[in-house]
């Protein structure tokens, strides 16, 4: 099996290593050419010209910035496309990636769009797999050569699917992040022991899949909490900001948050109704 592999960030690199360690020949091309080298320093084969590249296989795995990198890229060498199947695994939006799609299959070449959810120095681990999305029979032709990157989630024909879901799941994640950031800087400041603090956070984890279970009927149901809820919500978020600021941490995103549940009480007083958080996301008119 071969493929190629076109930008060698941190996630590009890790693809290729993944990929030499699973049997795949593979060529690689990148800007800057320390990059390319570090990686035929390992195995792979250095592609002087985006032209070579893509010559040297049937499949190319695009890991770029976002989509606009991927024109600027590939158009000096788009007579080089028809018969090539690109895969990007850029992140970018649903709509700039039908718009990358349309302009690969307009140029000869096929498309899938792909969406990692790992680290780069965590393709291996078992909780890795890729959303993928696009034609269905491209998929199913490469998906040999795409198998070693994770474990592959195909979502549908619709070429943004893959997008829209990866960006979905970044959604609860980066917040999330944040949040755990900002609880560790309120101990830290507080004068207590991170390590200490350590497992009480992992424990208020336990059971997450049935909260995201629960929350996701609630959601098509309309959404969590009655005026009740959204009052004791709103009142939660005041009380971590009270103690965050109280030792001189930013409390900006639990900030975000209580205006959130601010505006659903006002709204639930205006309509005379419990008016959820999930509605006001969901439709801020």
């Amino acid at each position: 099996m071969r493929a190629t592999v076109i930008g060698l960030g941190p996630m590009g690199q890790a693809m290729v290593r993944v990929l030499l360690a699973a049997g795949v020949e593979v060529t690689v091309w990148n800007r800057t050419a320390a990059k390319a080298d570090a990686m035929a320093a390992i195995g792979a084969r250095r592609a002087e010209t985006v032209a070579a590249a893509l010559a040297a296989s049937e499949v190319t795995v695009l890991s770029l910035t976002h989509y606009a990198a991927m024109y600027d890229v590939l158009t000096p060498a788009a007579k080089h496309l028809p018969g090539k199947v690109i895969v990007n695994v850029s992140s970018d939006s649903p709509t700039a990636t039908r718009a990358g799609a349309a302009w690969v299959r307009g140029h000869g070449g096929e498309f899938l769009c792909g969406g990692v959810m790992a680290q780069s120095d965590g393709l291996t681990l078992p909780s890795s797999y890729l959303f993928y999305s696009g034609p269905r029979a491209v998929f199913e032709q490469h998906r040999a050569v795409l198998r070693p990157l994770g474990v592959p989630e195909y979502l549908g024909a619709d070429d943004g699917l893959a997008q829209l879901y990866y960006q979905a799941v970044l959604t609860v994640f980066l917040p999330w992040l944040l949040g755990f950031e900002q609880a560790l800087a309120t101990i830290d400041r507080a004068g207590q022991d991170i390590a200490h603090f350590l497992p009480y956070a992992q424990r208020a984890l336990d059971g997450a899949d049935d909260f995201y279970a629960g929350m996701a009927a609630a959601a098509q149901a309309g959404g969590w909490g009655d005026l009740g809820n959204l009052r004791m919500m709103a009142a939660g978020a005041e009380h971590v900001i009270a103690t965050g600021s109280g030792v001189g941490v930013d409390t900006s995103l639990t900030e975000a948050a209580h205006a959130f549940w601010r505006r659903a009480v006002a709204a639930s007083e205006i309509a005379g109704r419990p008016v959820p958080t999930y509605e006001l996301l969901r439709d801020p008119r």
